[in-house]
């Protein structure tokens, strides 16, 4: 699987905080369902497009 974030604007994101390396995983991971879903919404709804509506 491609990498779905942006590491440095993650980190640039969240400023002050340290961010452990597994973590960017563990959120690319949570990106790909988000999309996977938000996908299967349209689908299910005859649209070729992904809407906000679908998170």
């Amino acid at each position: 699987m491609s990498d779905l974030i942006v590491k440095s604007a993650v980190k640039d994101y969240l400023e002050d905080e340290n961010v452990a390396s597994d973590f960017y995983d563990a959120l690319d991971e949570r990106v790909a369902e988000l999309l996977d879903d938000a996908s299967r919404r349209a689908e299910e709804n005859d649209r070729k497009t992904v809407q906000p509506r679908d998170l």
